[in-house]
């Protein structure tokens, strides 16, 4: 006997019985990537990083700022500088790719200036008016991944900066990126004889932590990519030891103290 409305009804629960399946298994799914990605970020490099973590030193700035809202040449001089070379796994360096890092802070601004040796230049031409670029990665960046607060390991900030001036700041949490919007400034030159590039980059402090406390170590991992295809050099200060290239290995961020002085 058939009845008006049944098989429609039937047709319906089988519908809304597929799409409920669907959507249970888009929940395990995305769980399971993100338990994952939460294990791998946090164990990856622990075994091997374990007591032998860097160290960077940023130094207080009692200078007067330049005209152009950066440091002058004789403060940056005075900062601790770090150096790295070699690839993501701490292997085969290359000292035309050398990468120096030096920075500086101020109650409200954390400065911070790369010196890139290169031995070609591949950049993207185009960006937003401001100078941002999404994907920025995926050709020359110096990078720098930033956790003030390390309670939660899996929520930092990255910034990049490419040889002719675009950048990029995100939001780093548990796998997911969002845009900062950090106030953050930067002057990028280039010379072409020594083979460098110089990138300064100004960032408010009240961007990166709410309550700014120089006693506080935070971690910190600074890279470098050249190349816009494979195989292309990752460089990292504090090396993440994955198989593959990696920056997103938290466990291998190293220590940054804020000093007043250099001892």
């Amino acid at each position: 006997m058939w009845v008006p409305g049944a098989c429609s009804k039937r047709v319906r629960n089988k519908f809304a019985g597929r799409i409920a399946g669907v959507a249970l298994f888009g929940f395990w799914m995305s769980f399971l990537a993100a338990l994952h990605y939460t294990m791998w970020a946090m164990n990856s490099a622990s075994a091997s990083q374990t007591g032998k973590l860097p160290t960077a030193v940023a130094l207080y700035l009692k200078e007067q700022i330049g005209p152009d809202g950066f440091p002058v040449q004789a403060s940056w001089e005075k900062a601790p500088a770090i150096r790295f070379s070699s690839d993501w796994r701490g292997q085969q360096a290359d000292p035309q790719r050398e990468t120096e890092v030096r920075l500086l802070w101020t109650r409200g601004t954390l400065f911070l200036r790369f010196v890139a040796r290169y031995r070609e230049l591949h950049v993207f031409p185009d960006a937003r008016p401001d100078g941002w670029r999404d994907q920025l990665w995926d050709r020359d960046v110096a990078e720098a991944f930033l956790q003030p607060d390390a309670r939660d390991p899996l929520v930092y900030k990255e910034f990049e900066v490419s040889p002719n001036g675009y950048w990029i700041d995100l939001n780093i949490s548990h796998g997911e990126t969002q845009e900062m919007d950090s106030g953050l400034r930067r002057r990028v030159v280039q010379d072409a004889q020594a083979h460098t590039w110089t990138a300064e980059l100004a960032i408010p402090m009240k961007s990166l932590s709410p309550a700014f406390d120089p006693t506080k170590t935070w971690r910190a991992n600074f890279y470098r990519v050249e190349g816009k295809a494979e195989p292309r050099f990752y460089s990292a200060w504090s090396p993440t030891m994955t198989p593959q290239p990696n920056f997103h290995v938290p466990g291998a961020f190293g220590h940054l103290e804020f000093r007043e002085k250099t001892e």
